[in-house]
């Protein structure tokens, strides 16, 4: 059997995972070596929204890995054509491109939006507008987006042509988005930072300025899209017609996949050899998330997100009222964000410590945010003893 002690041992010390390993599984529960069952509040930071080894996307992934895993794209398959097919067919795209995470249809975006700003205006109008306390990855390119001096610091130079804009906030938006800007690079939602949900406002300004200076508006729905608010796309909710969407997480319910989404008219200038991905596109990624698309984006799934968030905000503020834990509870979804009023014992490592002891998983956000981004299909009781596990692991650091 092989321990925790190892990973520190064999891996790059860019992680610092739990004291225990998980070895199985199903729904909204996990169980470690010792057989201790977890509760999962945290779906793999918002990707398992079906749950754990769900049994149609297991018959799915079984009957693909006997037929076909790998080609690489000199042929294509009758999974990603499917794939590509839903996903236009759901959406407002008409041209995919298909990666393996989300950080490479970050990557996919900004070069297919530079690319179309060359091709249709020509040179100088290449400059991509990003927000602070985004989260885009951690390759060059977004961490650049990203802005972070904490995730940048050490790794320049960095890739330029990137301007930094604070988040919500109009003022100053003109001076940013001109005619050198190629496209703005926009989260709904912010979920690394707390789980910060956009303004109208804000965004009907960018909207505005993006039209009158022809800049392309992407979005990246790596973590708020595949139903994740309550919509198939957060974008659908505050009515914005994106060029370009990032997706990935969730798109695979565990499976390594990314999708780039875009127009006809955007992506007609990314010609063989523009792009390209080894394994973007593989048989068995592409099998399971057309499933995870056709199951999520069924009404009674996407209503059902909405009214689970109720569920849990009604529990949270209940918590709150007893304990006078949060400063803030915030939600996108079945995506929320708790932030802690820090004191002796309450803060966000040792909250982490003490779910873990109380055998729930819990995420992170910013320095001071606890996270949850349960299943989708989470069922009600699995809510409520959470939340009450949740109650109990405060309590403990309150003492």
């Amino acid at each position: 059997m092989v321990t925790r002690n190892e990973f520190t041992k064999y891996f790059l010390p860019v992680y610092n995972p739990g004291d225990f390993i998980p070895t199985r599984g199903k729904g909204s529960f996990i169980w470690d070596q010792k057989n201790h069952k977890y509760l999962d509040f945290a779906s793999g930071i918002a990707v398992s929204s079906l749950g754990h080894c769900h049994p149609e996307l297991v018959r799915i992934l079984n009957s693909q890995s006997k037929k076909l895993w790998h080609l690489s794209n000199y042929l294509t398959t009758e999974p990603a054509i499917k794939l590509a097919k839903i996903l236009c067919q759901k959406t407002f795209a008409e041209k995919v491109f298909l990666s393996n995470s989300g950080a490479e249809a970050v990557e996919a975006a900004v070069k297919t939006a530079r690319k179309f700003a060359y091709s249709e205006f020509g040179k100088g109008k290449s400059n991509i507008v990003a927000f602070d306390d985004a989260f885009h990855g951690r390759t060059l390119l977004t961490i650049a987006l990203n802005g972070s001096k904490r995730m940048t610091e050490g790794f320049e130079p960095l890739p330029k042509g990137i301007t930094q804009h604070p988040y919500n906030q109009i003022e100053g938006l003109e001076k940013c988005i001109n005619d050198k800007t190629a496209a703005v690079i926009l989260e709904l939602v912010q979920g690394e930072a707390g789980i910060i949900p956009a303004k109208q406002n804000f965004v009907n300004a960018i909207k505005k300025l993006c039209k009158k200076h022809k800049v392309l508006i992407i979005i990246d729905e790596v973590q708020s899209g595949v139903g994740r608010t309550g919509y198939l796309f957060a974008h659908e909710k505050y009515k914005i017609q994106p060029d370009i969407v990032c997706s990935a997480k969730a798109l695979g319910n565990g499976m390594p996949i990314g999708a780039m989404l875009t127009t006809e008219r955007v992506g007609k200038y990314m010609q063989p050899g523009a792009h390209g991905s080894t394994y973007g596109g593989n048989p068995l990624a592409c099998a399971v998330a057309h499933e995870v698309i056709n199951k999520i984006s069924k009404k009674s799934v996407l209503n059902g997100v909405q009214k689970k968030e109720q569920r849990f905000l009604k529990g949270l503020t209940a918590i709150n009222k007893e304990l006078n834990c949060f400063d803030e509870i915030r939600s996108a979804g079945l995506w929320i964000g708790c932030k802690l009023k820090v004191q002796a014992k309450l803060n966000l490592d040792n909250l982490m410590k003490e779910a873990y002891a109380n055998r729930l998983m819990i995420l992170k956000a910013n320095n001071n945010t606890i996270r949850i981004a349960p299943s989708l299909i989470i069922e009600d009781k699995v809510i409520d003893e959470g939340l009450a596990r949740l109650k109990k692991s405060i309590l403990k650091l309150l003492d």
